[in-house]
């Protein structure tokens, strides 16, 4: 089974639904907050976040970003060179204990490297979704990836 993509494999407008999801615990979160020094008491004080809006702790925002991204690598950027840019990441909805995240992503643009012919710029939008197929979560990148081994063409520099 292949890791990630050539840059030949990818189609403007495609829709790539990635697998599998991923059903955050306590724990996750917990950690995850504690390890990137967020001491934010919404995400690991149980007491405070009753007193919020939401009644309880929600799961750390870059948590869910870092899953989101880590969802597409197997279809996306397993092959990559380089992610050049990250743009438009958007939390659109909260994320509790016990929800379970899944991805989506549509190739919005593909383009040949200016300077190097074997390899290319593939642009990505990916969607985060909860069980309830909810979005909590967009954003944009650019990924740099190679062409497949002697497919190069001659680019403009």
């Amino acid at each position: 089974m292949a890791f990630g993509r050539y840059f030949e494999e990818f189609t403007v407008g495609e829709t790539i639904k990635h697998w599998p999801g991923r059903t955050i615990t306590e724990f996750d979160d917990t950690w995850f907050s504690l390890m990137t020094m967020n001491q934010h008491p919404l995400h690991i004080d149980e007491h405070y976040a009753r007193t919020t809006q939401h009644g309880q702790r929600l799961v750390n925002g870059t948590l869910i970003f870092s899953l989101v991204v880590g969802m597409s690598v197997a279809d996306i950027s397993g092959r990559a060179i380089a992610n050049l840019e990250y743009e438009e990441v958007k939390h659109l909805g909260p994320v509790f204990h016990g929800d379970s995240i899944y991805a989506v992503s549509v190739v919005l643009d593909v383009r040949e490297s200016k300077g190097k012919p074997d390899r290319g710029v593939v642009y990505i939008q990916t969607k985060g979704y909860n069980q309830k197929d909810e979005v909590v979560l967009t954003l944009k990148r650019k990924v740099l990836v190679p062409k497949k081994p002697g497919e190069t063409s001659n680019a403009s520099p």
